[in-house]
């Protein structure tokens, strides 16, 4: 599997005239070499080089690679200079591709050495390939998203009249661990009334009263992929122009997922869910992008907005996410996830999109 990703990536890179790329990006190195380390301050890399037998991974003697890796592990300690070992095996006459995620302090010291003819930045050459689901992560996404969906139906049974938002978010991760999810993959979003026309509102001692809107943005790590989900609830009752809301977006969901399809542009899915918005009168409310891959990580790289003019393919994963905010008053957000298919798209969550009044 791991071979096969790095001929991806080094087949990416040939065609950007790049020969060798410097991967620091924890994530992308799991993706590469089936070993996940956050290695905080401290150096961690996987040098690729066109005609080298396996990558050589440049690893502290704090952490431990596993037995059978698909690499060269150069180890070294705090009283090592780990650059110096990377530059013993850059080839000083052809440019470096580098990580977005290199910090200027290993970047700079190694331009300052010269250990390559030039620097470019070319983890797109690895988020390209991340972006194409192999089936086997496939699969994993979509039980990270059936666990997502078991969640919901359980976090909508910690509402009641007079919780905080904080109160219900501090049971969420328990319960993911339940399904057999390790925990979050982001922070979860609980916003109760106004607070949830604050796209990103930080769950707070706001307490929940009847006629409020109820939003949770939530996803779990399972199995090291990542889910996300969005579902808007009303508390007791739902007023006319709640219910007004809350159908447009949900319109306007269904018709960002009925655009995805091979060659769609993701400008174009992003249109296909704004129109809807933007027909009923509530444009300027719609403030963010319909969507955003999702992986190993919970945002990757490669966004379903206005100016994105890719195409969409095979085995990419995103989310659609159209939303309203009334500021003051009320939000209405409505999240799925979709794998593209051959032709047209598989939805990953079933949990309803139907108004749902909690009693």
């Amino acid at each position: 599997m791991s071979k096969k990703r790095i001929e991806t990536v080094l087949e990416n890179l040939s065609e950007r005239g790049i020969s060798q790329l410097l991967v620091c990006d924890p994530r992308s190195i799991q993706y590469l070499a089936d070993v996940y380390v956050e290695p905080g301050e401290r150096f961690l890399g996987l040098l690729l080089r066109a005609g080298a037998e396996q990558p050589t991974l440049f690893l502290n003697r704090l952490f431990t690679a596993p037995a059978g890796i698909e690499a060269e592990v150069v180890s070294f300690d705090d009283t090592e200079d780990p650059l110096a070992l990377l530059a013993s095996r850059c080839d000083a006459n052809s440019v470096l591709g580098c990580d977005k995620n290199l910090p200027a302090r290993f970047l700079i010291p190694l331009m300052e050495r010269n250990v390559a003819s030039g620097f470019a930045l070319a983890s797109d050459a690895v988020d390209d390939a991340r972006a194409i689901k192999d089936e086997q992560e496939c699969a994993l996404m979509r039980a990270a998203s059936a666990a997502n969906d078991a969640g919901m139906a359980q976090f909508k049974s910690l509402v009641h009249e007079g919780v905080t938002e904080r109160a219900v978010a501090a049971q969420l991760e328990e319960i993911y661990q339940g399904l057999g999810a390790q925990g979050h993959s982001f922070s979860p979003i609980v916003s109760f009334g106004a607070n949830a026309a604050d796209p990103h509102h930080e769950p707070d001692g706001t307490r929940l009263k009847r006629g409020d809107t109820v939003l949770f943005d939530v996803g779990c790590r399972k199995d090291e992929y990542c889910s996300d989900m969005t579902r808007t609830f009303f508390f007791g009752e739902a007023s006319d122009e709640q219910r007004h809301v809350y159908e447009v977006v949900r319109q306007a969901n269904e018709a960002g997922k009925a655009a995805v399809r091979p060659g769609a542009r993701f400008c174009d899915i992003d249109a296909a869910a704004r129109k809807v918005i933007e027909d009923a009168g509530y444009g300027p409310y719609f403030t963010h992008r319909l969507g955003h891959q999702i992986g190993l990580d919970v945002h990757e790289p490669g966004d379903v907005s206005s100016v994105n003019e890719e195409q969409v393919a095979p085995g990419m994963c995103f989310s659609i996410e159209p939303g309203i905010y009334l500021p003051g008053r009320f939000g209405v957000r409505i999240e799925d996830l979709v794998i593209v298919t051959e032709d047209g798209c598989e939805v990953l969550n079933t949990y309803p999109r139907e108004l749902s009044i909690i009693d």
